[in-house]
């Protein structure tokens, strides 16, 4: 993952990124790369749900 926390607590998902970086360009050039996931993965201690996350800014 690039810049993204998870933290699980009871039944309630909580996401953070920091919007002030950036990873440079999408491949297709069209937006620059704030945080990503890098695919579908698992939730923190809940292997059976699974996210894909993908934050980005316009160029």
């Amino acid at each position: 993952m690039k810049n993204v926390e998870m933290i699980v607590e009871g039944s309630t998902l909580t996401i953070k990124v920091d919007i002030s970086k950036d990873y440079g360009e999408s491949k297709s050039g069209k937006s620059i790369a704030i945080a990503s996931t890098e695919g579908n993965i698992s939730i923190p201690d809940h292997e059976e749900i699974k996210i894909g996350l993908n934050i980005y800014r316009k160029k």
